[in-house]
This record gives structure tokens, C-alpha cells and sequence, in this order.
């Protein structure tokens, strides 16, 4: 049963990659599905782009094991501030600016806002060094579980994973990966719900298994009773600082930007806005509050032998056939559609910012389309021979490096691109700031990680502290900075400006309201 599953969930990926090969055949096309993308398809591939393995097995395991039931904060925030205020601040002004601008990736945005070929250089450049290693660490979290299901080697699931994703971002580019996006997270939406329920009840129902974590004591972590079951679990302020990372990271993420680039319309965000949410409520709060139960399995769980990523494995071990084949399912579909996304954004930035524009100006559109289809070969290659390696050599610093590839791309962006979006007084000076102070940071958290004070010795708290930084970056050192030219900045803005005819049923006037005068 399950290898049947898995079989006909791989021939229907394919089919859809095959199917939309006539979307691809240009840039925009290949890129953006022409930005004729509905409200479902983009608020699913913003999901699915979210979630992947890393926070299935990786982030909810370890934080539900440190924090208790009070993990279920950051999926809540991954909704409320990862997707309904990036959706409502971010959505709309970037559809309308990007369209305007012409823009394809984000290393464009800041050339074309700002008048700036260096600043897409510099870009590009974060974006290719800090992308590689988190497309990597999506593996990471299908180990243990294909072990459990199939008994295979990981090795066959990191290639399987490879060929598949390849096969349909290939054939049908960002239109094939959001229709997989869709079924994907149909798949995780349901997988995600079915799992929590088969799990509580192994534990006797969600009151049984509450009253059991409220039981566990743990005196290497606090001593306060039922520290476990508590509404802000054993560390508050670390706990902040993962939610965070992990849901204000995703504003300044170019493959999760990027998704607004392509949404059909700016009407249709609004309706994207309601579905992404829902979908990361589900999602990302059952994967935490699944993970806050998993000090319900300690006898079955050895830490310090097997690691954080052991939690979620053990969690499930004991469920029917059936839901192990969901589970890996689930899991497989949350990694594809994440690692699908990352390859487009990085075969695409490489392509069109950094050798289109500068060493092959004249290259043809067909040429450029063929050449981020071998670049997402070269990118999903490089992905799966680093996953291999970490595993064969049990060299733990890709895993760690995700962390890293978050801090660095978000904190660099986020407050330049947001700011941008709303303000003409933004500098190029403050652009390279953050650029700069994020890539530096989190490199030497990295690197010199002992050198940090306590609290930004976590890749976590020091990327958050990143993305935090920057907002106060930008503002600042735009204040004391020459502005960008006016003429080219109050170009870029007239596209809030146009008049648009809306009928009645949509926006009244005065007079239909009753109040002319």
C-alpha cells in the first residue's frame, strides 16, 4: 500500500510538469506563470513554499521537546504574522510596484527601484551563497522517516526526491510547481490533521495526553510543576525569538516574495490572504502542537543519542501502515514543494542577474529559459550531493546552516524591500547596510559562534535579531543618506496612483452612500 501511494503520487507530480510545458516557453512564463496565477494556487505555493521537512520533523520535534505545548505560538504567529500580515502589508504594493517595474526576481527589484546595477549584484550574490545550503538541509528531515517506512537507504530517497522535483519544475516551471503546490498541501493539510488525532488517541484522547505533559518533570529545564502543559512553556523569551525567525523570516524570503509577483491580480490577494492564513493555522500549528507532545514519548526517545530529529519519528513509529504511507507522504510533499521553489528562485536570479546582465546581454529569451532549466539541474545536483554528504559523513553543519540561510537572506531584505514598497526617502546606502550587516553576522555566528554573547549564540535568536535590526537600520541611516534620484523614485510610484473604475457592488460613491452635499 504504501509503495503504491507513493507511486501514483509521483506519476500525477510528473503528469502536471509534462501537462504544463505550454506555460513555459518564456521568462515571465518560466518564472511567474505569466502573473496570471489564481488566489488558490498562489496561497498554496506560498504554504507549501513555508513548510517543509525542516519544520515537520526538525523545527516542531526539537522546540515542542524544549518548550512544551507552548510551541504551538510559533505556528500561531507563522499565521498571523508569517502569512496574514505579509500577505496584507507585502501582498497588494508588490504585485502593483513589480508589474510596473518590470521585475522578475528580487535582485531586479532593487536595480530598477533604486537605479542600482550594484545593488543586484550584491543581491544575487546573498541569494546564491545562502540558497544552496538551505535547499540541502530539506532533505534532512526524510531520513528517519523513510527508514522507518521503507527500510531503504536515504541515499535512494535523496535521489528520488531530486529526479522527481527536476523532472517537473523542468517541463513546466512555476506553473507545474503551483499546481503540485496545491496537491501538495491538500496532502499536508490532511496528512497534518489525521496524524495529530492518530497520536493523541495512542495517548488516550488530547485530555489524557494534556494531563500526561502536565506530569512531566524535568529538572535540567525547570521546576516549576506542569511547566510543560504552560501557555508560554519553560522559555519565553527564546521562545519569541522563534517565532520571530520563523514568521517575520518569510517577508523578506525571495521564494516567498516572489509569490506576489506572480498572484493574477491584486484583487485576487485578498482571497489569498484568507487561504494562506487558514492553511498555515492548520499546518504550521499542528506541526508545533503535534511536536509539544513529545515528551510523551521519552521512554521510547534518546536525545543525546539520536538527536532532536528523532522526536517526531518515535511519535509516529507506532501507527497503522496506512498513516506511515500519509506521513511520508506528507513529509515528501512539504520538502518537493519547498525544494521546487528554491531551485526557480535560484536558477532564475542567477540567470537573469547575474549572466544575462552582465556577461551575455544579448542572449535570446529561449536561451535564457534553457539556461535556468539547467541551472535548476545544476542547483537540485549540487542540493543532493551536499544532503549526501552531511549524511554519509554525519557532518552536522548543513542542518545548522539553514538556520544561517534564513537570518541572512531575511534580515538583508526584509527592511529595504518593505520599506521601499511604502517609502521614497529609502537609500542605496541603506540598502547595503543591511545587505552587509546580515550576511556578516550570521556568517560569524557561524564561524565564531563562542564569540557571541549567550543570547545570539542560537543561529535562531541572531537572525531574528538580523531582521529586527534592520528596521531600524533602514530608517536611520536613510535619514543621514542621500535619496535615490527623485525623478526615478516618483516614477516607480505613480503605479499607486492610477484610477482604476470599480462597480457599485464593489466601492460606493458619496451620493449613492447618502452624504453629498
Amino acid at each position: 500500500m504504501k509503495v503504491a501511494l507513493l507511486v501514483l503520487y509521483f506519476a500525477v507530480l510528473i503528469g502536471i510538469g509534462l501537462y504544463c510545458r505550454k506555460h513555459a516557453t518564456d521568462v515571465d512564463g518560466f518564472v511567474l506563470g505569466g502573473r496570471n496565477v489564481g488566489p488558490w494556487l498562489t496561497a498554496f505555493a506560498y504554504g507549501t513554499s513555508y513548510f517543509s521537512a525542516v519544520v515537520f520533523v526538525g523545527y516542531a520535534g526539537q522546540f515542542g521537546w524544549r518548550y512544551g505545548i507552548a510551541a504551538t505560538w510559533a505556528g500561531i504567529g507563522n499565521a498571523l504574522i508569517g502569512s496574514l500580515m505579509a500577505w496584507f502589508i507585502l501582498g497588494r504594493r508588490t504585485r502593483i510596484m513589480t508589474r510596473h517595474l518590470d521585475t522578475a526576481t528580487m535582485p531586479q527589484f532593487f536595480e530598477k527601484r533604486f537605479g542600482s546595477p550594484s545593488l543586484k549584484i550584491g543581491a544575487a550574490i546573498i541569494i546564491f551563497i545562502f540558497m544552496i545550503p538551505y535547499t540541502a538541509s530539506l532533505y534532512n528531515g526524510l531520513s528517519r522517516l523513510f527508514g522507518m517506512a521503507f527500510s531503504i537507504d536515504y541515499s535512494v530517497c535523496i535521489l528520488l526526491m531530486a529526479v522527481l522535483t527536476a523532472i517537473y519544475v523542468i517541463a513546466g516551471g512555476y506553473m507545474a510547481t503551483a499546481i503540485n503546490d496545491f496537491i501538495q498541501g491538500v496532502v499536508m493539510l490532511v496528512g497534518i490533521s489525521a496524524v495529530i488525532y492518530a497520536v493523541l488517541e495512542s495517548k488516550g484522547g488530547f485530555i489524557t495526553a494534556l494531563d500526561g505533559l502536565a506530569r512531566v518533570a524535568d529538572d535540567k529545564v525547570s521546576s516549576t510543576p506542569g511547566i510543560f502543559a504552560s501557555f508560554f512553556g519553560t522559555d519565553p523569551l527564546n521562545l519569541l525569538f522563534v517565532v520571530i525567525l520563523t514568521s517575520l523570516g518569510t517577508w523578506g524570503l525571495p521564494q516567498m516574495v516572489q509569490k506576489f509577483y506572480a498572484i493574477k491580480s491584486e484583487q485576487a490577494i485578498q482571497k489569498g490572504t484568507v487561504i494562506s492564513t487558514l492553511f498555515a493555522f492548520v499546518v504550521a500549528g499542528g506541526c508545533y502542537f503535534l511536536g509539544g507532545f513529545g515528551r510523551l514519548f521519552s521512554d521510547q526517545i534518546d536525545i543525546a543519542a539520536n538527536g532532536y530529529d528523532s522526536i517526531i519519528p518515535t511519535m509516529l513509529s507506532g501507527l497503522s501502515d496506512g498513516m506511515i504511507a500519509l506521513v511520508v507522504i506528507l513529509v515528501l510533499s512539504a520538502s518537493m514543494s519547498t525544494l521546487s521553489s528554491l531551485v526557480i528562485v535560484s536558477a532564475s536570479t542567477l540567470t537573469l542577474d547575474l549572466i544575462r546582465d552582465n556577461f551575455a546581454k544579448d542572449m535570446s529569451e529561449p536561451r535564457q529559459v534553457l539556461l535556468i532549466r539547467g541551472l535548476i539541474v545544476v542547483f537540485i545536483a549540487i542540493s543532493a550531493v551536499l544532503a549526501l554528504v552531511q549524511y554519509k559523513s554525519s557532518v552536522n553543519f548543513i542542518a545548522q546552516l539553514m538556520g544561517i540561510s534564513w537570518g541572512a537572506m531575511a534580515g538583508a531584505f526584509l527592511a529595504p524591500f518593505m520599506y521601499s514598497l511604502y517609502s521614497k526617502k529609502v537609500s542605496t546606502a541603506a540598502c547595503w547596510t543591511c545587505f552587509i550587516f546580515a550576511s556578516v553576522l550570521m556568517t560569524a555566528n557561524m564561524l565564531i559562534r563562542p564569540a557571541f554573547p549567550a543570547i545570539m549564540q542560537s543561529p535562531i535568536n541572531a537572525g531574528a535579531i538580523a531582521m529586527l535590526a534592520g528596521l531600524i537600520l533602514v530608517p536611520i541611516i536613510s535619514a543621514v543618506t542621500p535619496s535615490p534620484d527623485k525623478k526615478l523614485v516618483d516614477d516607480a510610484f505613480t503605479c499607486y496612483d492610477q484610477k482604476i473604475v470599480v462597480p457599485l457592488s464593489t466601492a460606493l460613491n458619496s451620493e449613492e452612500l447618502g452624504t453629498s452635499k
